[in-house]
């Protein structure tokens, strides 16, 4: 059974999600806290984490740094915070996708399924293994293993699934609507600041100069390559 942990200080939202996830067959924790949350977490890893940025003690985007420093959980943010920068620093710490409250339940629980289906160990695709090497990078797609230079690189669920999507076609552009459907689902046309976030952080972990990318290029206003 699916495992999901959910994190917000209203109780009216966790006994809303509570009664949804359950009644579509998941096991549910919920905390009001980050510290609660965190501690959960350190007892059992979650399959999926539903945080709210405005928590009461941490930030939920403190949070989100924790997690990342010893998981790749799927981390889906649904928040009363309207600004861009809020968005784009919680997705920039590694939070997989982001729902503005007030949020239509089904929106949010098939944004769930898509983070829990990225964060599956299979590659995301189920198709031929794919191990893409480039000078000193080496991106094991179907291990979920990336290397720079001998050292290990941990890379979210999120940034595997691009990492793959543009590997099957490597060399060839994928456009900006084509790998927001691919990654995020059929709900997603107009995101293009996620793909700006996550081809950054790509770009800082993989690529030897980021700011001059060999490796994960750039057609502006189109889309993106793979360039081996």
């Amino acid at each position: 059974m699916t495992f999901v942990l959910a994190v917000d200080d209203d109780p009216a939202i966790l006994r809303t999600l509570s009664i949804n996830l359950r009644a579509r067959g998941y096991e549910v924790q919920t905390a009001g806290d980050g510290r609660s949350a965190l501690q959960i977490v350190d007892e059992r890893m979650p399959d999926v984490v539903i945080l709210d940025l405005g928590l009461p003690d941490l930030d939920g985007v403190a949070v989100i740094k924790r997690l990342r420093s010893n998981s790749q959980v799927p981390v889906v943010v649904p928040s009363a915070r309207h600004e861009s920068d809020d968005k784009v620093e919680a997705l920039d710490e590694g939070a997989d996708d982001f729902v503005t409250k007030p949020f239509e339940m089904e929106e949010l629980l098939a944004r769930v399924r898509a983070a829990i289906r990225r964060g599956g160990g299979d590659g995301g695709g189920g198709g031929a293994p794919l191990v893409i090497e480039v000078g000193e990078v080496r991106l094991d797609v179907t291990e979920r293993r990336a290397t720079r230079s001998g050292q290990d690189v941990r890379l979210t669920p999120t940034e595997w699934h691009i990492v793959e999507v543009l590997g099957r076609r490597e060399g060839r552009l994928v456009r900006q609507s084509e790998l927001l459907h691919e990654v995020w689902g059929p709900g997603y046309k107009r995101e293009t600041n996620y793909l700006r976030v996550y081809l950054a952080q790509l770009r800082r972990k993989l690529e030897l100069d980021p700011s001059r990318p060999t490796l994960f290029v750039t057609d502006p206003g189109i889309g993106y390559r793979l360039v081996v």
